[in-house]
């Protein structure tokens, strides 16, 4: 089994379901949000009255996740004539550690365009993939190769702005597929530590993410890598936003994400 399928696996049925944490994606504190994310999408996947697939999600980390089991709530709140609201729930021990709110929807043919710039880039396979201290869990899942701003490029002198592109997908390679796309979202860096060039203390505490693309291209996908580019907006009395841009090789949008995160610093 692929160490991302073994993190997503659930036990129980309906609105009830348990899961618990794997090494292969801890973080410095509790497991790789992404992951976590990634968990509540599945969760909703297995529901017997899940109809469509993942329009939005957002994901709040009310605190960190222990290592160990974990409980899952999954209720959906209304259904609708082309969406399907949904609310879930983590907790452990009682208490809730994540919240997180989705629309799943049916998707239908009609106009559409994008407004968002591919980024020029070179080719995947002509920028060298970045090796990570063994430190560092959860990045080892990933094969990553920045075109710009990447993390063991740090040395501690401040940048003027906080963008990192890069080449990045599944390690071992795995298809693509909504939980996947979800976790991937979340694989970016916080913005701080580039504009500061250092790492700092760092956690996101909302993310919410928004699918672009359908079942049917991700079906398609296969296992080629994504590029990926995010960018901080505002820093500041502890706070900063960040977005990210999730783009196939065949220069199609496939997800958008904004995120808020504390820091210290």
């Amino acid at each position: 089994m692929h160490s991302f399928d073994n993190a997503l696996e659930l036990t129980g049925s309906g609105e009830k379901l348990s899961g618990r944490t794997t090494p292969e994606y801890a973080n410095m504190v509790g497991p790789f949000g992404g992951v976590t994310a990634a968990v509540v999408v599945r969760a909703i996947q297995q529901h017997p009255d899940v109809l469509g697939d993942p329009v939005t999600l957002t994901v709040n980390f009310l605190g960190p996740i222990a290592y160990g089991d974990f409980d899952l709530s999954v209720r959906p709140v209304r259904t609708n004539r082309a969406t399907q609201h949904w609310s879930v729930e983590i907790s452990q021990d009682g208490a809730a550690v994540t919240t997180a709110t989705a629309v799943f929807g049916f998707r239908r043919s009609t106009w559409s365009a994008t407004e968002a710039g591919f980024p020029s880039v070179p080719d995947a396979e002509t920028v060298a993939e970045q090796s990570f201290p063994d430190i560092y869990a959860w990045p080892q899942n990933y094969e990553m190769r920045f075109v710009e701003g990447g993390l063991m490029e740090l040395d501690g002198s401040e940048n003027a702005e906080s963008v990192s592109t890069l080449w990045l997908r599944d390690k071992p390679v795995r298809p693509l597929d909504f939980p996947a796309l979800t976790s991937i979202a979340d694989a970016f860096y916080p913005r701080i530590f580039r504009r500061l060039g250092r790492p700092t203390v760092a956690g996101t505490v909302s993310m919410t993410t928004y699918f672009h693309a359908d079942a049917a291209t991700l079906a398609a996908y296969g296992t080629d890598y994504i590029l990926g580019t995010a960018r901080g907006q505002a820093f500041g009395a502890g706070y900063f936003d960040q977005t990210a841009q999730l783009w196939g090789v065949g220069k199609n949008l496939l997800a958008t994400s904004h995120q808020v995160v504390y820091f210290k610093g």
